[in-house]
């Protein structure tokens, strides 16, 4: 299965050698978007050749062109069945920018391996630090589960591949578990080893898009094959996380501790143990990744959000509620993330990697034995293309109030 490409103006397929037209920087903290392993949303997706175009910008499924800011391109790779429940996406991306900006990579239930195939990530957890002397300069990022955003300096050309990785698998792929990587932004190869530098040199040789994806999964195939007999994440954490992906971030912790027949301080412990966040936080990612997501997908479509629909479909309370959240992972209101971020929301693949239900490491974990069968969350369908169509929030049961 190849890659699914969007691009605008001519390319030489090899990275750093086109003639100009590039993608949506890095989101460290993702994304930022799903497709698991590069998995599209039926309802949400646009193929390729689809067009939209207004006096500032042409898009084609995922590339844009900007006269004044630069050009961008974002690739989303093909679903590989062997990583299903360990990837969520994988989106390379190139860019062209004629002015340098400030990026924010924002908070998501995802954890998240950029590699950089054009010069270093520079970034912070501020602007300051993004902007300054002590600014990280990474080939490898690899970063956890975090509540605020990472700032990421965008100059000149960039180019790689950015993962959105399931936090439940990070024993499967990386021997260690997702709560050791809580809140950072790291150098993937102090923690991954040399074989990071070897895959990123790798990617930057490979002539094609979908060259580099298959040698990408082909690293993650031997990874999981590697930690394969490791400990397994606990049973409640994993039922714990399939349920909170089945009510998409609006469920209480009161019916969570029920349904895994735990009190809620040991469940909140096992989750900060595995993840690095107690369910609640894990919860409202969950809700915000929607919320986020419902809002770029109306920009991408040349529309602006209704943010009152948004909230209401998402489980706030009321659109203050969701203004709220906004501001407390990204730093700035709805209105004012879409026109700091425009360009890199219009560039992204659509439906980039929202599959929070298939975070399992799959050989490693049973039900816990006091749940019945009916209580089980039902599996994403699955299409002959690879496309899994994600859950949408639905009406509160008893079991679904907001969570603040």
């Amino acid at each position: 299965m190849t890659a699914r490409r969007a691009r605008h103006g001519p390319y030489d397929d090899r990275m750093g050698r086109g003639t100009g037209h590039g993608s949506a920087a890095p989101t460290t903290g993702a994304h930022s978007a799903p497709a698991a392993g590069g998995a599209y949303d039926d309802e949400h997706r646009t193929e390729p050749g689809g067009a939209y175009d207004d006096e500032h910008r042409t898009e084609h499924g995922g590339a844009y062109d900007d006269e004044h800011a630069g050009a961008y391109e974002g690739v989303s790779g093909p679903r590989d069945p062997a990583l299903a429940g360990l990837v969520a996406s994988a989106v390379g991306y190139r860019s062209e920018s004629r002015t340098a900006t400030l990026h924010r990579g924002l908070p998501s239930p995802y954890l998240t391996l950029i590699f950089a195939l054009d010069g270093p990530i520079v970034g912070g957890e501020s602007p300051e630090q993004a902007g300054g002397a002590d600014a990280y300069r990474f080939q490898v990022v690899l970063g956890g589960l975090r509540r605020s955003p990472a700032f990421v300096q965008q100059a000149g050309r960039e180019s790689g591949i950015q993962l959105a990785l399931h936090p439940l698998a990070a024993r499967s792929l990386f021997g260690i578990p997702a709560g050791e990587l809580a809140g950072l932004a790291a150098d993937g190869t102090g923690i991954l080893g040399d074989s990071a530098e070897r895959l990123r040199q790798r990617l930057g040789e490979e002539p094609s898009w979908d060259a580099r994806f298959a040698a990408l999964n082909d690293h993650l195939r031997r990874s999981a094959e590697q930690f394969a007999r490791r400990d397994g994440v606990r049973a409640e954490v994993a039922e714990g996380w399939r349920w909170l992906a089945r009510h998409a971030g609006t469920g209480s912790m009161d019916g969570l501790a029920s349904h895994v027949a735990l009190s809620p301080r040991q469940l909140t412990a096992l989750f900060r143990r595995e993840v690095g966040m107690g369910p609640k936080q894990v919860s409202r990612l969950m809700r915000f990744q929607h919320a986020r997501r419902l809002v770029s997908t109306a920009v991408q479509a040349g529309r602006a959000p209704d943010l009152a629909r948004v909230a209401a479909q998402c489980g706030y309370y009321d659109h203050s509620h969701l203004v709220r959240d906004f501001r407390q992972y990204t730093g700035l209101s709805p209105t004012g993330w879409i026109a700091e971020e425009r360009r890199n929301i219009q560039a992204m693949p659509r439906a980039y990697g929202e599959q929070w239900g298939t975070c399992t490491q799959r050989s490693r974990i049973s039900r816990p034995s006091r749940n019945s069968q009916h209580n089980q969350p039902s599996q994403p369908s699955q299409h002959s293309t690879g496309a899994r169509r994600s859950r949408r929030c639905g009406p509160l049961s008893r079991h679904t109030t907001p969570t603040r």
